[in-house]
């Protein structure tokens, strides 16, 4: 590492000592410039210090001078999420062993939500060549292919070569530019000390200590060609000495070995290899603690009105129907006996929340994907699902009914409890068809809650579970509301039918999750192995409790596995024409093209998603927008788990779907839009982005 920092040392010392040789050679001769190449992006030549070869000269300092025109950017040697390095082809050149190229400290662009690194306006990159015969004249020739991107991305090429005699003089500009650009190139571990580093839940964490302070710091993370990582947070000490950054984890590079770190400040630049450890390091300081603390009360009432909201979403619906009958039956109890089946329901939603929060948080310490309604991407969760539903639904249609021992139903008779653990489950059972459906301040309080620490997300998701809670906790507080209810009568019947048709369209659409619209054989399946088990419980049949609990377990086995071996990978949905399969690194591409990018992160499993597509994306007008010429769709299917949509939903602040944003020329960085989708935000949305 030394001796690569005594080369760096030397080469600016070199670039130093030719702006020296200015003062003292009254030498005058043409600019040391090879010819220019103009295009509307930028003009590219090449640049010496000397203007000639001297007397056994063995080296030559010279540069890849770049001038870009206003808002266009070239990239550095690690781009960022997107981009690519300059290349340069030397084979041409005569008289020239070997060229370095060396890259001055970049600077970060943020566009399309994506982190990239490198130059504008102008940039020239140090080259320091190797002369094969000392003091004999030489040609530099070099083929260049850049990516220049503004609002569009172009590959450029283009071939310069300058022709270097036997001769003394120093150009005062080009060694002048050279030697600034020289002094931005970052010194290599020099004054760096206490490095360390750990990649852990998706997220790069560094630390380190500088000798000398530095202002306006910045941090470029480099591991392998192809890992790449989100905007940083990065926090310096009082002294401006201690630094400590955090970078969201975008890609990760399973061959790379060494980690390296450039870091940038107002006066200077320093890169050096650190090795990572398992043990993240903690920040120096934690940022706004005042201002935290009125965040989290906020996210707090936020959270109990996206719970609230979630009462009236097609997912929660079908459950409050099951609750519905049950009151319908309370409503000659005593007002301790509605009060307290009530509550048993509240107790019912937060135990599932307590315990959804208590996975996520485990799965997040396990460095798992961790997002809102991720149980219905499990096909085992979802056969459980389909055949509780189907059992709830059977029942209410009177298919059959569960008898229980008569000496249970005397003991339960006599308690003052009965029937509890009855409106516990229902509660259970209402918060896990809640998860499928985002509502709005929902995906917000959410997203603060697993990015934050295993208290807010404690925190958010009571907070989540009271709000579901709202219409029971009001029938709780004033159990004479029950009497507002229709008396029961033979009327009811009737209403339990459509209740229990209501289950069963909710059974129906967790099976077309499961198995995709054309996996009729494998419900098929299922829907036997249901009947068969309902009528093993209903039938009076005078065999063993044990043998009939077997036959119920064993039908229930089927219908779990005999499906998973003939079910498709991923539930498949039939999409318009101009959707196109979502791929991130396509959108900055599509976006340079001058294209309007509309992305929809959906599921089958996802009610909301639904609702905005029948509702608002296939209506016509919106429809023919989505599939103008100038308009790509890109829809991220999250039915079934995927990282890189996952990846996707976190560099954005979110944690569940439906999710779109809009990105064009005008919205490089996107435009987000709420869970709950109008024709009016998608238009203007396009409008927008596109700059019409």
């Amino acid at each position: 590492m030394r001796a690569l920092f005594d080369k760096r040392k030397a080469q600016g010392l070199l670039a130093a000592g030719a702006m020296a040789l200015v003062s003292l050679s009254s030498f005058s001769a043409d600019a040391a410039q090879s010819d220019v190449y103009t295009s509307p992006s930028l003009n590219g030549a090449l640049i010496t210090a000397q203007d000639g070869i001297a007397p056994g000269a063995t080296t030559v300092s010279a540069g890849l001078h770049l001038e870009m025109a206003e808002g266009w950017k070239t990239y550095w040697r690690s781009p960022g999420e997107v981009g690519l390095p300059p290349e340069l082809d030397w084979s041409a050149s005569e008289n020239v062993a070997n060229v370095e190229f060396q890259y001055p400290a970049p600077t970060r662009f943020r566009a399309f939500g994506i982190e990239n690194f490198g130059y504008n306006h102008e940039v020239v990159f140090p080259l320091q060549i190797t002369l094969e015969d000392a003091g004999k004249p030489a040609r530099l020739a070099a083929d260049v292919e850049l990516l220049v991107c503004a609002d569009t991305c172009i590959p450029d090429s283009f071939s310069v070569s300058l022709d270097l005699p036997e001769g003394v003089g120093i150009d005062a500009d080009a060694a002048g530019l050279i030697g600034t650009y020289a002094a931005k190139v970052p010194l290599e571990g020099e004054g760096v000390q206490n490095m360390t580093a750990a990649i852990a839940d998706d997220v790069l964490t560094v630390a380190f200590q500088t000798n000398n302070p530095m202002q306006d710091i910045d941090v470029f993370p480099e591991y392998g060609e192809i890992s790449a990582f989100g905007a940083p947070d990065i926090r310096v000490d009082d002294n401006s000495k201690e630094v400590w950054a955090a970078f969201p984890v975008l890609g990760l590079d399973e061959a790379a070995t060494e980690l390296r770190l450039t870091v940038t400040g107002s006066e200077t630049a320093i890169s050096f290899p650190v090795e990572l450890s398992d043990n993240p390091a903690t920040p120096p300081y934690d940022i706004a603690p005042a201002a935290q603390g009125s965040s989290v009360i906020l996210m707090v009432f936020v959270a109990l009105l996206g719970g609230l909201i979630l009462n009236v979403m097609p997912c929660v619906l079908p459950v409050l129907s099951i609750k519905l009958a049950s009151a319908l039956k309370m409503r000659d109890k005593s007002p301790a006996r509605v009060r307290g089946g009530f509550l048993a329901t509240t107790l019912g939603v937060l135990a599932f929340m307590w315990s959804l929060a208590i996975v996520l948080v485990a799965m997040r310490a396990m460095g798992q994907t961790v997002g809102w309604g991720l149980q219905f991407q499990s096909p085992i969760f979802l056969t459980i699902m389909l055949f509780v539903l189907g059992l709830f639904a059977a029942n209410m249609v009177g298919l059959f009914e569960i008898q229980l021992p008569q000496s249970w139903t005397t003991k339960m008779a006599a308690s003052p409890n009965s029937g509890y653990f009855g409106d516990f489950a229902t509660g259970a059972l209402a918060a896990v068809l809640a998860t499928p459906c985002s509502a709005p301040f929902l995906g917000t309080a959410v997203a603060f809650a697993l990015a934050g620490n295993v208290s807010d997300v404690l925190l958010i998701f009571t907070a989540l579970g009271v709000g579901l809670s709202m219409p029971y906790l009001l029938f709780a507080v004033n159990p004479a509301l029950i009497k507002a209810l229709p008396k029961p009568g033979a009327w009811m019947d009737k209403v339990k039918i459509f209740l229990g048709l209501l289950l069963a369209g909710t059974a129906v659409w967790l099976a077309t999750v499961l198995y995709g619209v054309v996996g009729l054989v494998p419900t098929l399946i299922v829907a036997v192995a249901i009947g068969l088990a309902i009528v093993i419980v209903a039938a009076p049949l005078k065999i063993a409790g044990l043998v009939k609990t077997g036959a119920v377990a064993a039908l229930f086995a089927v219908s779990i596995i005999v499906p998973q071996t003939m079910a498709p990978a991923a539930a498949t949905t039939v999409q318009a024409s101009y959707w196109q399969p979502f791929d991130r690194a396509e959108i900055p591409k599509l976006v340079a093209d001058g294209k309007t990018v509309f992305v929809d992160v959906t599921a089958d499993w996802c009610l909301t998603c639904k609702a905005n597509k029948k509702i608002v994306l296939e209506r016509q007008d919106i429809s023919d927008a989505l599939g103008a010429e100038n308009v790509v769709a890109l829809i991220a299917d999250w039915t079934r788990q995927d990282e890189d949509i996952a990846k996707y939903l976190r560099s954005n602040g979110r944690y569940g779907v439906p999710f779109n944003i809009v990105y064009g020329p005008h919205a490089p960085d996107g435009i987000p839009l709420p869970e709950i989708l109008t024709p009016d935000l998608v238009r203007e949305a396009l409008s927008e982005a596109a700059g019409s």
